[in-house]
């Protein structure tokens, strides 16, 4: 059976005034119809540039090779208009802090109109006002709230609207990137729960993107650790985090921190074998 997402020896580089930064190197990565993967590791390993190489979404001095496939098909030979009509519609993207993904100079009701019509310049003011007010209430969000502008809204209510856009078509595939960044931890349990519902309800299936091992532990149904650009371990959640094979897996673990928690635990470099070209 035909993967729904599938990622080839994926790198991505930057050319920086310094040099070269390899982001991302030779990641593979598949993603079932349906299911949940959570992408872990520190800031700045490549999880939210790996994220938006499946979407090809990069600055000019960005040079992307490998390939990858969404449901059989070859990401990298489509056209830029090809890739617009792929995201939102197929494949959508919750970005990190949602405040500066809004437009403030805009009420929530004309981002949903510019959205919609941006994948369907046909459609009449009233219809996409109902396809707006109708995953406004699969995320719990009130309807007034379609009146407002995004500095009106709490943190919380600014994400469920960033999840109501990427709900708008249906996508196969959301890639979420730390969607719980900036919520107190009351807010990130309903946010990770609604995704939860909403996967079922949507049949969609989710790359979870973020450094919270608790959320991927509970969400999740498998891991990919990222290091250094390169996945360093992956396979089913529960094994994973009960017998963890590589070095940098183990270390991540045992930094996670708790109420019993007396002594911080630090991953030093000189701790890692060189496994899996991670090191």
């Amino acid at each position: 059976m035909t993967p729904l997402l599938q990622t080839k020896s994926l790198s991505v580089t930057f050319e920086t005034s310094e040099g070269l930064v390899h982001a991302v190197q030779d990641v593979d990565l598949t993603i079932e119809a349906g299911t949940t993967v959570g992408l872990v590791g520190e800031s700045g390993c490549g999880k939210s540039t790996l994220g938006r190489a499946i979407l090809r979404l990069f600055p000019e001095n960005a040079k992307v090779t490998g390939s990858v496939f969404f449901d059989g098909k070859d990401l990298s030979a489509l056209s830029a208009k090809e890739m617009r009509d792929l995201r939102g519609r197929n494949i959508a993207m919750i970005f990190q802090d949602p405040m500066t993904r809004l437009d403030p100079l805009m009420r929530i009701r004309d981002q949903f109109l510019e959205t919609i019509r941006a994948h369907d310049p046909t459609v009449e003011t009233r219809g996409a006002e109902q396809r707006a007010l109708k995953v406004l209430a699969d995320v719990r969000v009130p309807s007034d709230r379609m009146g407002m502008y995004p500095h009106e809204l709490s943190g919380g209510m600014r994400q469920r609207i960033m999840i109501a856009l990427c709900l708008l078509f249906n996508p196969a595939l959301l890639i979420a990137d730390e969607p719980t960044t900036a919520l107190d931890v009351i807010l990130e349990a309903q946010i990770l729960q609604l995704l939860q519902s909403i996967m079922g309800r949507y049949n969609m299936a989710v790359l979870l993107i973020t450094h919270n091992l608790g959320l991927v532990a509970e969400f999740a149904d498998r891991v990919s650790v990222m290091y250094a650009g390169h996945i360093a371990e992956e396979g089913a959640t529960v094994p994973l985090f009960r017998e963890p094979r590589h070095p940098y897996t183990q270390g991540l673990l045992r930094s996670v921190i708790d109420l019993d928690t007396e002594t911080l635990y630090s991953i030093l470099l000189s701790s890692l074998r060189k496994t899996d070209g991670c090191v």
